[in-house]
């Protein structure tokens, strides 16, 4: 989440949570690694909806957010993040000035941040924290046609597996290319093992 760091004017970014389980505190241990990595000084605000699925309650938090301060909000959050969505989509129409972004996880969620402002397309989604979801059952698959499959072993797939990755940056940003040669060069200090993303919260 790079980029988020590079692109907030405030220095307050967000975090929503769904439930608090493992899962999602690797999400939230790795977002905050990566904010201090590049500014030590940005203010993280995490919080938790206690849910996946309450859109209504995603909206009243990232609302909050927003209005604190925070520009930029990723949510590890499923369906409980389309209130983020909707919240960034009509602050941004209320206001067309208004500086603020939203970053999705698992798929591309770029579709979700489409709005129209006098009559000109705009997208409040920076990018999306991709889960290759792809690359884990195709190297399972062909471990188990091997007969190498795994069981009962518990696998991370990475960067380093192509396991996780990142949407395209919104093509708005004014900074992309800056972002992007960022990006690129902490992705390889992560996959050569000079930086290590802590697993849990507790690891920071």
């Amino acid at each position: 989440m790079l980029q988020l760091v590079l692109l907030t004017k405030t220095n307050k970014v967000g975090f929503i949570g769904g439930m608090e389980i493992e899962v999602i505190d690797r999400f939230e241990a790795g977002f905050i690694a990566g904010v201090k990595a590049v500014n030590p000084d940005a203010e993280v605000d995490s919080q938790y909806a206690g849910a996946f699925d309450k859109a209504e309650l995603g909206q009243t938090i990232a609302a909050s957010m927003y209005s604190s301060n925070v520009d930029v909000i990723f949510h590890a959050a499923g369906a409980t993040g389309n209130g983020l969505f909707k919240e960034a989509r009509d602050l941004k129409a209320k206001d067309p000035s208004r500086y603020i972004w939203a970053i999705g996880v698992d798929a591309d969620q770029t579709a979700e941040g489409l709005l129209e402002i006098d009559g000109e397309e705009k997208n409040i989604i920076l990018t999306s924290a991709l889960k290759r979801v792809d690359v884990a059952v195709k190297d399972l698959a062909e471990q188990a046609k091997a007969g190498t499959f795994p069981g009962g072993e518990v696998i991370n797939y990475g960067l380093a597996e192509d396991g996780v990755g990142l949407a395209p940056v919104n093509p708005d940003v004014e900074n992309v290319d800056d972002i992007n040669s960022k990006v690129e060069e902490y992705k390889e200090q992560i996959k050569n093992g000079e930086i290590e993303v802590p697993a849990s919260v507790s690891e920071l």
